[in-house]
């Protein structure tokens, strides 16, 4: 028996490659497939089950290709209606995989069909329970999504079916058990997960704030809703997908694929409604980009911050990457259900600069930069966009705290003709922020290279615990 968790830090998720006696099941596959048939080619196995836990929100599942590219049988638990073939498979009803077992325990609450899959080996003892998003490490999934699909489907309904399903079927459980979740700490599915990505569940009962078996389901309730940030916009779309269907990855990587002379990407760009999403370094792109792109780059938490940054998941998008990052940054996009890259710049931005196409820069300077400027002038502007959260643990004084999180809000709260200094934690979201809104018109913003570590390590500066009251710059 093998059990493989494949981690994907970008998107703080875990699929899980399971195989006995050459039969393999595959539990939450992201997109792209291919590693995963290739793991069971590798090792003379026939995937024999794509197992999903729920209809996710923070991603698109690659059950249907993995499906039609293996044969392999789609496996919902109870309630689960998709718009294409699957085994339904019933509470407690037990699934063969060559010498060992997979029960299906129905555990409603992150959503009405959310199921885990418990792992019974060659022996008849229970090893290994895929929690799903029912039950991460330090935390449980958070029950208020299902709402953004379906209206009826409150957050206090679903509190309440999560509170008996893990008293009536995991609590139950042995202690020894290893509980494998399908996502880790940076997930916007829970609120308290862990950096671990598993544990037993003899410790989560000890630990897990939401197994306290002395808890009422009405203190329950009121702990699991507590402090929930709002979801961010394109999950209900990606739930959508995951019931509906979607394009083959084969043909979104296809279309996005593109290779595009600097005259042919400028004509794409004008005569479409196109996005220009420049992956690279933050810092490559201040020194030198196209006109009116935004900035996210790849090496960062990219597949989420496209998802809050870019509304519709339908949205055209022209890609300026570095070279030989075209492919990866086509099939991160479609991770998150963004299908419609529609080309690529040959030859990146330094083709474009030699082609001698208008270019566009950012001011960038160094925290030590920053500490001059306000020796000079005490009343120097500093926008943080970091989480509230974030700023209020710690922060500069006499600064305005306009998350990236609500550029929306946070960009009714600035002057456009004051120049304001912008910082996150380490450079990576200041630079989404300001590439966003100076594609608005804002072209006052001055990027601090390094961000809040910078800030702190340079100390050259006074630093609070709470934040100072400002309320309009």
């Amino acid at each position: 028996m093998k059990i493989e968790q494949i981690y994907t830090g970008c998107l703080a998720q875990g699929a899980y490659y399971i195989e006995s006696k050459g039969e393999a099941a595959i539990i939450d596959p992201l997109r792209e497939v291919e590693p995963y048939i290739k793991k069971a080619a590798s090792n003379n196995a026939r995937i024999k089950y794509v197992l999903e836990t729920h209809f996710h929100a923070d991603f698109v599942s690659g059950h249907l290709d993995l499906a039609s590219k293996t044969g392999a049988e789609i496996v919902f638990g109870p309630t689960a209606e998709p718009s294409f073939p699957i085994h339904s498979a019933k509470d407690g009803e037990v699934l063969s995989l060559g010498d060992i077992k997979i029960k299906v325990l129905h555990t409603p609450g992150h959503t009405m069909e959310s199921t885990c899959y418990l792992l019974i080996d060659e022996e008849g003892k229970e090893t290994a329970l895929f929690s799903g998003d029912t039950l991460f490490i330090g935390d449980v999934g958070r029950p208020d999504l299902a709402q953004k699909v379906k209206a009826e489907l409150t957050e206090d309904l679903l509190a309440g079916h999560l509170f008996y399903s893990l008293r009536n079927k995991i609590m139950p459980l042995p202690d020894d058990i290893i509980v494998y979740p399908a996502h880790g700490a940076g997930s916007a599915c829970g609120k308290k997960m862990s950096e671990e990505k598993s544990d037993t569940l003899g410790h989560q009962k000890n630990t897990n704030y939401a197994l306290n078996p002395k808890l009422s389901i009405e203190k329950f309730k009121s702990l699991v809703l507590e402090g929930l940030m709002p979801p961010p916009g394109y999950f209900p779309l990606n739930v959508l997908m995951n019931i509906q269907g979607y394009d083959s990855i084969d043909k979104v990587l296809e279309r996005g694929q593109h290779a595009l002379s600097s005259a042919a990407f400028e004509a794409a760009a004008n005569e479409t409604n196109a996005l220009i999403l420049d992956t690279r370094h933050a810092q490559d792109f201040a020194k030198g980009f196209i006109p009116n792109s935004i900035n996210i780059g790849i090496d960062g938490n990219f597949a989420p911050w496209v998802g809050i940054m870019i509304p519709d998941i339908k949205q055209e998008i022209l890609l300026v990457t570095d070279e030989g990052r075209e492919e990866e940054a086509v099939i991160r996009l479609a991770r998150v259900g963004y299908d419609f890259t529609i080309g690529f710049l040959k030859g990146g931005f330094k083709a474009w600069k030699e082609a001698g196409k208008e270019t566009d820069h950012i001011e960038s300077i160094t925290a030590e930069e920053l500490a001059a400027i306000i020796e000079t002038d005490p009343h120097t502007h500093i926008l943080d966009v970091r989480k509230k959260s974030e700023h209020v643990s710690h922060h500069l004084l006499h600064v305005q705290n306009t998350p990236l999180d609500n550029i929306n809000e946070s960009m009714a709260m600035i002057d456009k003709r004051r120049k304001h200094y912008v910082h996150c934690a380490a450079g990576y979201r200041s630079m989404i922020f300001i590439s966003t809104l100076k594609a608005r018109g804002f072209n006052n913003l001055v990027d601090i290279k390094g961000g809040f570590t910078a800030i702190k390590e340079s100390g050259k500066f006074t630093l609070s615990e709470f934040a100072s009251p400002t309320t309009m710059l």
